[in-house]
């Protein structure tokens, strides 16, 4: 191939490609053309690189090419702009989406605590077979308080964080197998009402309370929501409705992929309250009054804002353009 000759030969074909991938509006007539010398133009490259690879001609027109394609294929919206939406309204309302579920996995949670509270303080064998005396006694009396100061703030509070985190994005990935959510909150339930069964048993109850309230308020919620998000998947899966299963299960991942993002910023705050709030000596209405407006300010967020953006439509899930079609069509 004469590459000088062949490139005078389209020069015209390829500054109209250029012209056209440079224009912000179409006529039909015109969008039609920039399809038709985009298909010519891709030919054109292909034929150029076969013969002669790497040109300055070929880079030009591949430059051409890619801008003609932006113009018919579109781009996602900017990061930037998206963030006003995802928190105003996808976020919000895939939250109320959750507010029954999350309702019920509190209420599973109280009911399997407080089950394994009673058994524990009403069978001296039980409280037996969790340790010795002196081990139950030292952990009800020291090593529950001093687990929120014995190491620094910032580091306590970057633990607890990326643990709470992690085990609700667990929730949420696992949630499709059903197996993995009921796991996490039997285990959640089952460590609380042990611990509540400990600390009571050596007059440490109020401490329990005392200790959990501040921050334990919004993680919690934080938890059950999560699992309230895993369950919500697999029953997307089990009984999708007039969708199929494959549409019913991308559509709730989706949104509720949106939840775990919002998420990690609950359970940011409230691991901030954990590591310095918890310890600080002021008096508990203080403390417990700062978990309690983290926690209102939560269910505001999800129950008010969340309401609303569910009555504009909004489900938590992406836009048509950036989720896709739902379904191929031949014709």
């Amino acid at each position: 191939m004469d590459l000088d000759a062949y490139s005078a030969a389209h020069r015209d074909e390829w500054d109209r490609l250029a012209e056209l991938g440079r224009a912000r509006h179409f006529s039909g007539r015109e969008a039609d053309e920039l399809i038709e010398r985009y298909q010519a133009g891709a030919t054109q490259l292909s034929a150029i690189k076969t013969s002669a690879g790497s040109t300055a001609q070929g880079d030009r027109l591949s430059i051409a090419l890619s801008r003609a394609r932006m113009r018919f294929t579109g781009a996602g919206a900017n990061l930037f702009s998206q963030i006003p939406r995802f928190f105003g309204a996808q976020l919000p309302a895939a939250l109320y989406q959750l507010r029954w579920l999350t309702l019920a996995v509190a209420f599973a949670t109280i009911v399997i605590s407080a089950m394994y509270a009673i058994w524990v303080l009403g069978d001296p064998r039980v409280l037996a077979n969790l340790g010795s005396e002196a081990d139950l006694e030292q952990y009800a009396n020291e090593e529950f308080v001093n687990y929120y100061s014995e190491n620094p703030a910032a580091s306590f509070a970057g633990q607890v964080w990326t643990n709470n985190a992690w085990i609700a994005a667990q929730c949420i990935a696992f949630g499709v197998t059903g197996v993995w959510v009921p796991y996490i909150i039997f285990q959640n339930a089952q460590g609380l009402g042990i611990a509540i069964a400990v600390l009571f048993s050596y007059g440490e109850g109020d401490t329990f309370f005392l200790y959990i309230l501040p921050h334990g308020l919004l993680e919690l919620t934080s938890v059950f929501v999560a699992a309230a998000g895993g369950l919500r998947i697999f029953w997307a899966w089990v009984a999708p409705g007039a969708r199929t299963r494959g549409q019913a299960l991308a559509e709730d991942a989706r949104a509720l992929f949106t939840v775990a993002i919002g998420l990690v910023f609950a359970l940011l705050v409230s691991g901030l309250i954990e590591g310095f709030i918890t310890r600080q000596p002021w008096p508990w209405p203080i403390k417990i009054g700062i978990g309690a407006l983290a926690l209102a300010a939560f269910l505001a967020y999800m129950l008010i804002l969340g309401r609303r953006a569910a009555r504009a439509g909004e489900t938590g899930d992406l836009l048509e353009f950036e989720a896709g079609s739902r379904r191929l069509i031949a014709g």
